[in-house]
């Protein structure tokens, strides 16, 4: 279920070394260029929060691996990865799946309490890549994972794929983005992902994208960084600071606080499920 475990025993340390060895490498290029694309308070609520959301997800595993298995044993065919064609349809539909995904997590704000500590960075940087909100599993985002599992294509085969997609993702967050060429008309690039980060009244709810850029090309929802304003990163009505407890839990707690208050079921449910501010 885990994409970590198929790479290996010793993968789940090994990565998040690595990864840590990254963000100080870009933490230590930057200084000494002076460039100010960190802050120390924003990294440090970044790392409690990975650390504590890894400890979260363990602990909520069986909250996808339970459904998956149950729609597994009710798939429409066998689809064997024995062949590239299968390993390719296996990518892009996840990658579909998970533009789908990141959409209603822009669109639908019970996903949005969740996906909105991604965004609350107001400097995007690797360590940015490694702040997300914690319990996902918990809110049905597993559910749109279900279809290729229905299908046919194994529950690890498609947490697999998409954890390796969210591996490559983690490059996404570069705080200085390189320009690459043809590449960014097919594939989801740093460029393309400062857009989808930023607060600016053009990027927002664009560049939903995963590892491939051309869903957002085909749906209309790509942008181009704009030409004549720098990019602004963090959320548009909200400025949670460097606590973590309100980083984590300020939406859910203004969400919360909206059902309370509404009367009626439809108003409730619009609040829950209708679009963010």
């Amino acid at each position: 279920m885990n994409a970590l475990s198929e790479l290996g025993p010793h993968s789940k340390l090994i990565l998040p070394l690595l990864a840590a060895g990254l963000m100080l490498v870009e933490y230590l290029f930057h200084k000494v260029n002076h460039l100010d694309h960190h802050d120390a308070r924003e990294t440090a609520v970044s790392l409690f929060i990975a650390v504590g959301g890894k400890m979260v997800g363990f602990i909520t595993a069986g909250a996808v691996l339970i459904p998956a298995m149950a729609v597994y044993q009710l798939r429409l065919f066998d689809i064997r990865l024995d062949n590239a064609w299968a390993w390719i349809a296996l990518f892009v539909v996840v990658d579909f799946c998970y533009y789908v995904h990141h959409v209603a997590m822009h669109k639908v704000r019970w996903f949005w309490a969740t996906h909105s500590v991604h965004h609350s960075p107001t400097r995007l940087n690797l360590s940015a890549a490694v702040r997300l909100g914690w319990g996902g599993h918990l809110t049905g985002g597993f559910l749109f994972y279900l279809p290729p599992i229905a299908l046919g294509f194994s529950p690890a085969a498609v947490f697999g794929m998409l954890g390796l997609g969210l591996l490559y993702q983690f490059f996404l967050h570069l705080a200085r983005a390189p320009h690459l060429g043809p590449l960014e008309w097919v594939l989801n690039t740093p460029r393309h992902h400062q857009v989808h980060h930023a607060s600016n009244e053009g990027c927002l709810d664009r560049n939903f994208g995963g590892v491939l850029i051309v869903f957002d090309r085909l749906c209309g929802t790509f942008a181009e960084p704009p030409r004549h304003e720098p990019l602004r990163y963090g959320l548009v009505h909200a400025a949670p600071g460097a606590n973590p407890v309100r980083v984590l839990f300020g939406v859910w707690a203004d969400m919360v606080g909206r059902v309370r208050r509404a009367k009626g079921l439809k108003p409730r449910l619009r609040i829950l499920f209708g679009a963010p501010d």
